[in-house]
């Protein structure tokens, strides 16, 4: 056995699943003192976590479904992010129109108080409604709407929110193995005995006290395959698909808008020149390594944006779609965007634990990953309380190690700072690592005085300093990993320049070592 697989022969905590679940839980029981170790087949965030409506929010339409608890939850979470990682979370206002036959105004904006009191507010604005006629927001709708509302919510970089949980936790000792399977896992008296793949063949084999089921639409699978005795779990399945396209309107504000049928889609400012829409959300049984946005899906997002924006689209106007599966908890709703997006922890009844993460979102992932630790430590022989909530992520601490409301309100003090700092920077190029990396665009930096020493432009808007840094400290080992999952550069660049990258990342004085390895 080599030495760096010998060195994850024990661990506290075997963690599988490389999404924001299992990379939060990982975080929060490394900060505590847990030996850690995470593996996930694809790169982090390769599925559900990179895939969604790229929002920290409370779930304005979940109050319809009386999810009062959940949405209390949320929102709670939603300001407790923003403080923490105000680089990738940011405020954002939403536009609400109002159409005749939707539900009468005095309601909406009932449910709308409610949204704004739920729970304590310090960063963000309330709600009010609004003259379309007179508002930025109104210029690109149809004409017949009139009226609608404001409320707030918040925009998140969900891939990267992922890697900074990994690089966190890898920084507080925890092993992170991307491209490494777990190909078998079982019971060996007290302890866990796994044994992980990785994507060149190697073997590692792992001794632990606990296992952690993050596998998200994969959960229901691995825990009865881990444990066949057990609960069978029964997860419902749910697509969601987004479109991009070309933008719509040329403000700051994003929209929501009601199907008919029910179903809610957002149009969101996306990478300066895009808009986003989406999502869909339809059952689901397909393979969940093969998911693809299907024609009627494009068709039916592109008629519902059409129904709004006098600019009208078609799917000759996509420029870019994603599709993900949501692991839903089961129950006896009868559509798929009516199942509840809460989640649910399960621990085996026997010894050693097993840890199923069953359902969720993203923006109760700090919660849900302290409470699955909470759960599991004491067990482990670990008493040590939760921190998270107290806790930047990393590159978050634009006002000091402790989180802080004026880092996401004075955000644009820190891009002024950093372009003080390094004046040779150009501006776009500054509020992007801004906005990336926060504080750790000076370890990005390190030893750059001049623009020719960022190295290389490998494509447009990439520098060599800037990928070796993600190879370096983020697990990137890809073009994709770098150009849609770490930053969104693939949204702007052609076919070519992946190739392009993907030949410099094979070049020998590109490869450098993962901080999670020895």
């Amino acid at each position: 056995m080599k030495k760096s697989e010998k060195s994850l022969s024990e661990c506290d905590l075997l963690v599988i699943g490389g999404g924001i679940n299992g990379a939060g839980i990982a975080r929060d029981a490394a900060g505590r003192g847990l030996s850690v170790v995470l593996c996930e087949k694809d790169d982090l965030a390769s599925h559900t976590s990179s895939a969604s409506t790229k929002l920290v929010h409370g779930g304005l339409r979940y109050l319809e479904q009386y999810e009062f608890r959940l949405v209390r939850k949320a929102l709670l979470e939603r300001e407790t992010l923003m403080r923490s990682a105000p680089h990738i979370i940011k405020p954002l206002r939403f536009v609400f129109p109002h159409e005749q036959g939707q539900r009468p105004a005095w309601m909406i904006r009932a449910g709308m108080f409610l949204y704004d009191h739920l729970a304590r507010r310090e960063i963000l604005p309330g709600s009010h409604a609004i003259n379309l006629k007179e508002h930025p927001a109104g210029r690109p709708l149809h004409a017949r709407l009139k009226k609608g509302f404001v409320y707030s919510d918040g925009w998140v970089d969900d891939a990267r929110l992922v890697a900074l949980n990994a690089v966190d936790a890898a920084q507080m000792g925890a092993s992170i193995l991307t491209r490494t399977r777990c190909v078998s896992v079982e019971r060996d008296g007290n302890r866990w005995r796994a044994r992980l793949q990785t994507a060149d063949g190697r073997t590692i084999d792992v001794n632990a006290g606990a296992v952690v089921n993050a596998t998200g639409p994969w959960a229901g699978e691995f825990a009865h395959a881990a444990s066949p005795d057990g609960r069978k779990h029964s997860l419902r399945r749910s697509k969601g698909s987004h479109i991009v396209v070309k933008k719509l309107f040329d403000h700051e504000y994003a929209y929501i808008f009601q199907h008919h049928d029910g179903r809610i889609v957002f149009a969101i400012p996306y990478e300066d020149d895009y808009t986003l829409l989406g999502t869909t959300d339809l059952d689901y049984q397909g393979d969940n390594d093969a998911i693809r946005i299907s024609p009627e899906e494009i068709d039916y997002i592109c008629a519902l944006s059409n129904q709004y924006f006098d600019h009208q689209i078609s799917s000759r106007d996509v420029v870019w779609a994603y599709s993900g599966v949501r692991p839903l908890l089961e129950d006896a709703s009868a559509s798929a965007q009516e199942v509840t997006r809460d989640y649910r922890l399960e621990l085996s009844a026997t010894s050693p634990p097993l840890l199923s993460v069953l359902g969720g979102k993203i923006t109760t992932f700090r919660k849900l990953a302290e409470e699955a630790v909470d759960m599991l430590a004491p067990l482990l022989g670990n008493t040590k309380p939760g921190w998270t909530a107290e806790a930047c992520l990393p590159g978050g601490d634009l006002q000091g190690a402790t989180p802080s409301a004026r880092s996401v309100m004075e955000f644009d003090k820190f891009v002024q700072g950093l372009r003080a700092q390094y004046p040779w920077l150009p501006e776009a190029l500054a509020l992007r690592y801004a906005r990336s990396y926060g504080t750790r665009t000076h370890l990005l930096l390190k030893g750059c005085t001049r623009i020719e020493d960022l190295g290389e432009e490998i494509v447009k808007g990439l520098y060599a300093a800037e990928a070796r840094y993600l190879v370096d400290h983020e697990f990137a080992h890809d073009h994709d990993d770098i150009l849609w999952r770490r930053t969104k550069l693939g949204l702007h660049i052609t076919p070519d320049d992946a190739t392009r990258l993907q030949a410099w990342l094979n070049q020998p004085q590109s490869v450098v070592r993962s901080p999670a390895l020895p």
